[in-house]
């Protein structure tokens, strides 16, 4: 389904050489590339075809449009005939919006018996590309190349791929994450450089008191508070005397402060600790989880960059199948015949990953030394997933993701959280010693909807470092791209 706030714009080059009738082939032909991109529902954006360009001035305004234009999430370009890449150094320069260069033509085949120069003058892709290709290295310009016919399924699917980076990346612009206290006392992996952040990926984090969000829980009405419970009771499994409980009316009331609180200020993420609870009665467990199903960010004890994250696969994986979430890394299971790491969270598991209906119950907390918070518990579905974790190095950020397997966990009937088990990739052994290498973080945001290209655009499109550990992970293979990468980040911004 086309999400209608966002739009890409397809861009086509080429020159007046060839005179006003190959033009308007041109024209027509991109119109035509435009029209079946924009119709494929796998792009989540709407494809807007743009008039071809042939000026430096042309190209340079068009630049600029787009980056004033709040719809538009990035730019397809495609060079139907040669054109001259100097044309495109100030536009390009200037752009500040992802791109993608789609290195395409518009006839699949050649025609073999008809093919003359006329037809060699309008169809040029295969050495007007590269000239543009050039280009983009000779700038150090980071952005996706997808090879391909414009009918050809694969390219189509790499496109759609960028679309939803592009889109979580514009949403990113004015992304906004409020934190509920500090992060957790003495922890180093939850912090972070706040304002770097905010010069290299945009977020905006603000801190407040937990005295703050407590004003907002206090004034709510007992009639939002009945209205909770009414859904509670449609959309979980919840016990009748439950929903009369003093202590489900409390979690019912910090949501609906929590939510008003972020609504008031248009924040997409959150943070909350179990360190600070001053004025709450309980832990916000249900709250964070029913928030999260809407799409907010959400990090534990403090940690914004994870919240930030997920609220960024969040927009990324809208529409698709399977959920996203917040995790832990919890404990492993080491059993040499089946190695496997448990996912979980005190409370906060977002119930879009759930295999069935959640269970909504109220146990103690042995920690934070509050009143038995409310919770959703459930198992996660099974099948293929991905977790990441974005750290500060500080002098870089730096996305580390894992693919793994999720497999049916055994019952465990006095552990009463939402929680996940799965099987990394390669196997547990090397993730886990490749990620310990890398810096990643114990908190991660866990997906069953998005694949690792998804990730690895988005980095790009951010300026981040992105490490994948998959089937392929090889240790030794691994410290090198380690070594190499802090080499490259060093020094990169000196190169030109």
């Amino acid at each position: 389904m086309k999400n209608a706030g966002f739009d890409l714009w397809f861009v086509t080059g080429s020159q007046h050489l060839y005179g006003e009738e190959t033009l308007r082939h041109v024209a027509d032909d991109s119109e035509k590339i435009a029209a079946v991109l924009d119709d494929d529902e796998s792009i989540i954006t709407r494809v807007v075809f743009k008039p071809v360009l042939t000026t430096s001035e042309a190209i340079t305004s068009l630049c600029l449009e787009a980056n004033n234009d709040n719809r538009c999430a990035g730019i397809i370009t495609w060079m139907h005939t040669f054109s001259p890449a100097k044309m495109w150094i100030s536009g390009l320069s200037k752009l500040n919006k992802p791109f993608l260069h789609f290195h395409t033509q518009y006839n699949r085949d050649i025609p073999w018996e008809t093919i003359d120069m006329d037809f060699m003058n309008l169809n040029q892709s295969a050495h007007g590309d590269r000239e543009f290709g050039y280009i983009c290295s000779r700038m150090r310009l980071s952005r996706k190349v997808v090879t391909g016919h414009w009918s050809d399924s694969e390219a189509i699917a790499s496109i759609a791929v960028w679309a939803r980076a592009a889109v979580a990346a514009l949403d990113a612009r004015s992304l906004r994450v409020a934190r509920f206290g500090d992060n957790m006392r003495d922890v180093a992996v939850t912090e972070g450089n706040k304002v770097t952040s905010q010069i290299t990926l945009a977020y905006e984090v603000h801190g407040f008191g937990v005295g703050d969000l407590v004003a907002h829980v206090n004034q709510i009405p007992d009639y939002e508070i009945s209205g909770l419970l009414k859904k509670y009771s449609d959309e979980y499994h919840v016990a009748s005397d439950l929903l009369q409980s003093a202590s489900l009316k409390e979690a019912a009331r910090i949501e609906a402060g929590m939510r008003s609180f972020l609504e008031e200020g248009n924040f997409k993420a959150f943070t909350t600790t179990f360190e600070d609870l001053h004025g709450l009665a309980q832990l916000p467990g249900l709250a964070v989880q029913r928030l999260m199903a809407d799409g907010y960010g959400f990090g534990a004890e403090g940690d914004w960059k994870t919240a930030a994250l997920v609220r960024n696969m969040k927009v990324m994986a809208s529409g698709l199948h399977g959920g996203t979430s917040f995790m832990e890394d919890y404990t492993y299971h080491l059993d040499p015949a089946a190695m496997a790491g448990l996912g979980a969270h005190m409370l906060e598991v977002c119930p879009s990953i759930a295999s069935e209906e959640p269970s909504l119950e109220i146990h103690k907390l042995g920690i934070g030394g509050k009143n038995d918070p409310a919770r959703l518990v459930f198992r996660a579905k099974t099948g293929r997933a991905l977790n990441a974790s974005l750290v500060d190095l500080g002098t870089r950020f730096r996305i580390i993701l894992n693919t793994v397997e999720v497999i049916e966990a055994p019952l465990m009937p006095k552990l009463p959280v939402a929680s996940v088990l799965w099987q990394p990739k390669p196997d547990l052994k090397t993730a886990a010693t490749a990620w310990i290498y890398a810096g990643g973080a114990h908190h991660t945001s866990f997906s069953q909807s998005l694949l690792p290209e998804h990730i690895v655009d988005f980095s790009e499109m951010m300026g981040v470092e992105c490490l994948i550990i998959d089937e392929k992970c090889n240790i030794e293979e691994f410290k090198k791209e380690l070594r190499w990468n802090d080499l490259f980040y060093h020094i990169n911004k000196g190169i030109c």
